[in-house]
């Protein structure tokens, strides 16, 4: 089970969301629908506090979350009461509907055969042990750390040892070298001390939302990311007219990284991870447009 407060490699990431994706789907009949229910799984998840998510298994959860969603909007409008929140926290429904939707996925299941009913429960829905897997919560957006002062302090810093664009393409490839062969001490030579790297997943992926300060710690974040995979590429590649970082999972971009990097080593590191973000990246236009 993953701590608080750590990061997933993306492999991770890119099973955990077509899995919940395919539940979804299969359940709504729809793609677009689908990817609403997903919105509402992670926006309850990052509603969690760190202490409730080190208590469950992730995807075991989301799933339920999902399942739960999904069954509720299948239910018939007219018994589909107001939602309230649930005083209890995690380990109990957050609304009323997700009550109701608890007999009507007993009642789906019935019209199942019992190798469809054995798979989808066992597989879908309890991944792991059901002792660990929570309940469902509804509650606010998380609150997202806002760059502003890191950003300020990381122009102060190029301002002060400006650098050619071959010395930053240089250092980004070095880091790259580093993350692929998961060489800490060449990664952590390339880190300023107080380097900061930002995960941007917007809510859409189970990617960090607070900022990761020190060299020790971004190093260890974007080695967990980015460990070796069989399924996982990454690549230089010109991001913003600038050489950045594309991980790649299967055929499909997982993340774009972008470096801002002082005299000789990296100040500040962008990792974006939300789907949204990435999809001009994943449908690439015509050549010639």
């Amino acid at each position: 089970m993953e701590q608080a407060g750590e990061s997933v490699p993306i492999a991770e990431l890119l099973d955990e969301r077509r899995h919940l994706l395919e539940v979804a789907g299969w359940m709504l009949g729809s793609r677009i629908a689908a990817e609403g229910v997903l919105d509402e799984a992670y926006r309850r998840w990052f509603g969690l506090s760190d202490r409730q998510r080190a208590r469950v298994v992730p995807r075991a959860w989301l799933t339920v979350a999902v399942g739960g969603i999904c069954l509720g909007r299948l239910a018939p409008a007219d018994r589909q009461p107001e939602e309230h929140r649930s005083p209890q926290g995690a380990g109990h429904p957050g609304t009323a509907v997700e009550e109701e939707a608890g007999a009507v996925l007993m009642r789906s299941l019935e019209s199942l055969t019992s190798a469809e009913r054995t798979a989808f429960v066992l597989n879908d829905v309890f991944g792991e042990p059901p002792d660990t897997v929570a309940g469902l919560v509804s509650r606010s957006e998380p609150e997202y750390s806002q760059p502003a002062d890191r950003a300020r302090r990381s122009l102060r810093a190029q301002e002060a040892q400006p650098i050619s664009p071959h010395r930053h393409e240089r250092i980004v490839r070095l880091v790259r070298r580093a993350c692929a062969a998961g060489d800490s001490g060449r990664l952590l030579s390339l880190l300023a001390p107080d380097v900061t790297a930002f995960f941007d997943g917007g809510g859409k992926v189970r990617a960090l939302t607070r900022p990761v300060d020190g060299a020790e710690r971004v190093a260890r974040s974007l080695l967990t990311m980015f460990a070796s995979h069989p399924r996982t590429t990454l690549h230089t590649h010109s991001v913003n007219g600038r050489t950045g970082l594309v991980a790649r999972y299967d055929d499909q971009v997982a993340a774009v990284i972008t470096f801002d990097v002082a005299g000789a080593r990296v100040v500040l590191v962008w990792v974006v991870l939300n789907p949204d973000k990435l999809r001009s990246w994943n449908h690439p236009r015509p050549s010639g447009a």
